[in-house]
């Protein structure tokens, strides 16, 4: 018998007897509405063969995957090139605002400009990464918020344009508070220390939510697709608030199902609520086990199994899921029509 271990070698395996569906693919065809296909980079090349992928996209029931690091200019027409005119109707472009000189002189009708060349070269959306809020800062070296006024004026012309913002701001709140015995996140914040925002340097969660919130209010012509559920998926009263407030704010549960799926009952009665403005998305690389992996967690009634494949200790936190089973006509809607609707597919 041991008396004592450490808390990483802890590893319980469950001894409960559920059941375990394997769905191979998706009930409804779908499009994967948030992933990072292509590198950072301006001759960033996809992170997997295109081929292959769509090969694998054709077992899932996967009709397209988003790509959203288009970037601008040359290299969006770049990844264009590799992905949407080389597989037609397989994958979805977005581009990207470089936040670099705001506050300069003509730094707004730049970014304009751009995003006007980059919708007419064929991006389908405008993506906003964290970033933004968390990092970018403007010439005199202040942190720009997502509603600072300095850039409103690419969501007006965004919305002008007819394409969706998705935004993500903040990320989960227990990367904003100290790394000690109560942060459920411990595992993943020690793997990735990076990604742990407490501290002077970095505004409070709940400022750069409060921000998020005012940018969507104050542009009501433009579609916003906040992302990971409304990007503050532990609180799902706050998010239900917020969209029954703003017709104009859709939102994706990629990277959450973890989130989602330790809250069956809410999370499920969220689905049915607004079935019209949820839109599936993983935000992992592609690959059959993990989109099975969301296919159980929407359409199975499983409970308490790992919320990713592989099993161990869960890369966001030592919790169990449980599926939530939604109805044919939410499923039909999630996976693909309010994708397509919005990114004109």
């Amino acid at each position: 018998m041991v008396d004592r271990i450490f808390a990483e070698d802890f590893v319980p395996r469950s001894e409960l007897v559920t059941t375990e569906t394997h769905v191979p693919r998706a009930r409804f065809r779908a499009i994967d509405a948030h992933n990072h296909l292509t590198a950072r980079t301006p001759r960033g090349a996809p992170v997997r063969p295109p081929d292959e992928m769509v090969r694998e996209m054709d077992f899932l029931n996967l009709q397209a995957i988003a790509d959203l690091n288009g970037g601008s200019g040359d290299e969006l027409k770049f990844k264009l090139e590799q992905l949407d005119l080389a597989y037609p109707g397989r994958f979805i472009t977005l581009c990207n605002v470089d936040w670099q000189g705001v506050g300069s002189p003509g730094w707004a009708e730049r970014a304009v400009a751009a995003l006007k060349d980059d919708v007419a070269a064929g991006a389908r959306g405008l993506k906003v990464f964290k970033t933004l809020g968390l990092r970018a800062r403007d010439v005199q070296g202040k942190l720009v918020l997502p509603d600072d006024p300095r850039i409103s004026d690419v969501w007006e012309q965004a919305g002008e344009l007819g394409v969706p913002v998705l935004i993500h701001t903040a990320d989960p709140t227990a990367f904003f508070k100290p790394l000690d015995r109560f942060n459920e996140r411990w595992d993943e914040l020690h793997a990735h220390p990076d990604w742990h925002f407490y501290g002077p340097e970095f505004p409070p969660f709940e400022e750069l939510i409060a921000s998020l919130y005012r940018l969507i209010e104050a542009h009501p012509k433009t579609n916003f697709i906040t992302a990971h559920v409304g990007c503050y998926p532990e609180n799902l009263r706050f998010v239900t608030e917020m969209m029954a407030k703003y017709p104009n704010m859709y939102t994706d549960f990629s990277e959450r199902l973890g989130e989602l799926g330790r809250q069956p009952y809410s999370a499920r009665e969220w689905f049915l609520r607004f079935p019209d403005r949820i839109l599936f998305g993983t935000d992992v690389r592609p690959s059959i086990a993990w989109y099975q992996a969301y296919f159980r967690g929407l359409e199975s009634r499983d409970e308490y199994f790992d919320y990713g494949p592989g099993g161990g200790i869960a890369r966001q936190g030592r919790w169990k899921i449980h599926g939530l089973h939604l109805p044919d006509d939410v499923l039909q809607k999630v996976y693909y029509d309010n994708a397509a609707r919005l990114y004109r597919v």
